[in-house]
């Protein structure tokens, strides 16, 4: 798919009221999202993948735990309480890395992998949006 070809579908996306959209055409995949702050639109944003013949050592997906909604970043189940997670420590699959506060429900977030936590990449109570990376962690081998 060609650069004008892109651009053009970005000018549809942002005339229409579409939230988001993906297309794929041979081995090249695009995913546009006009998501905003707190969920509501805003300028678009648009993200383009293309296979290669030797896959990736790792993707952006296995290299961080990233937040699946808008909310607050709690880092512990309670404000006295030891964070679920800290750099260093080893996380299975399904453990808990953090909470995330979206309109008064607290969500547990878990890993999806065996991993270990590189970095924490947001502090406690900050807001954050769908997509942002929580946690830059490093897969560990099946």
């Amino acid at each position: 798919m060609d650069l004008e070809k892109i651009e053009k579908l970005v000018n549809i996306i942002e005339k229409s009221s579409m939230l988001e959209f993906s297309i794929q055409e041979g081995d090249t995949k695009i995913k546009m999202s006009r998501r905003g702050s707190a969920g509501t639109p805003g300028e678009p944003v648009v993200a383009v993948r293309t296979k290669t013949e030797e896959p990736a050592e790792e993707t952006v997906d296995e290299n961080y735990i990233i937040s699946p909604i808008v909310g607050t970043f709690y880092s512990a189940p309670s404000p006295d309480a030891e964070p679920f997670v800290k750099v260093g420590d080893v996380v299975k699959a399904g453990q808990t890395v953090c909470i995330l506060e979206a309109m008064k429900l607290m969500n547990e977030i878990e890993s999806d992998y065996d991993c270990e936590i590189e970095a924490v990449l947001v502090s406690n109570e900050q807001k954050v949006e769908y997509g942002q990376p929580l946690f830059k962690v490093k897969k560990l081998s099946d």
